[in-house]
Order: C-alpha cells, then sequence, then structure tokens
C-alpha cells in the first residue's frame, strides 16, 4: 500500500531546503515576470535591453535558475514591465499564529487564491 503525505503550501520547504521561503517567493516572482515576457513574444536580447540585464541572466531567468536574482532584482524587474509591486505590513488577526507572507496577483477576488509562502516573524 502507498502512503501518501500531504504537503505544505511551499515545496521548497518540503523539500528540505533552508531558504523555503525565499525560493517560493522568488518562484512566484519570475513566474509573473515570465508570463508577462510570454505575451510580448520577444527575443532574448530583445528581453535583454527592455529589462538591462545580459542575454545569459535573460536566459537564467526564463528557465528559472533564480540563484543570481534577488527578490529585490525581480521586483524591479517587474516595475521595467509596468507593473506595480505592493508589499502591505499589517497584524494577524490571530495574534496567537506567527506571521506569513503571501504572494497574489492583482485582479484575485480575495487571498483564497494567495500563494503563501510560510514566513515565520521573529
Amino acid at each position: 500500500m502507498t502512503r501518501i503525505t500531504r504537503g505544505t503550501p511551499n515545496v521548497f520547504a518540503d523539500l528540505g531546503y533552508p531558504d523555503a521561503t525565499e525560493r517560493q517567493t522568488k518562484t512566484r516572482l519570475a513566474l509573473a515576470v515570465n508570463e508577462l515576457l510570454k505575451a510580448r513574444k520577444l527575443k532574448q536580447r530583445e528581453i535583454g535591453a527592455l529589462l538591462g540585464v545580459p542575454q545569459p541572466k535573460v536566459s537564467a531567468l526564463k528557465n528559472y535558475r533564480l540563484d543570481q536574482f534577488s527578490v529585490e532584482r525581480l521586483m524591479e524587474l517587474l516595475t521595467a514591465l509596468n507593473q506595480d509591486v505592493e508589499i502591505t505590513i499589517r497584524p494577524r488577526a490571530n495574534s496567537s499564529e506567527t506571521g506569513k507572507i503571501i504572494t497574489y496577483k492583482a485582479g484575485e477576488a480575495s487571498h483564497a487564491g494567495s500563494i503563501i509562502i510560510g514566513h515565520e516573524w521573529v
């Protein structure tokens, strides 16, 4: 009999990465960048000129090799693509729980479709 274990919302945490929160944040931001670039149907050299990054970094971004990108840099790429990036800090409704980082795209009706990254505030 096969035993199935339900994972958490963060696959990187499930895989045991110590930087799981950062990895998931980067992946979500890179996904948004890549969706915008795909819609524009640009060649990698055109993307590089638009974003101000060399072609090898464009290739890394498109292939989700994100170790050379910071969260801040990915947010800058989104703003270069005419996107607003908002960061909201608010107290938890249930103060007995740790805080979470939630990333969601504009237009989602509520946070129900959010990606919960699972950051713990210390």
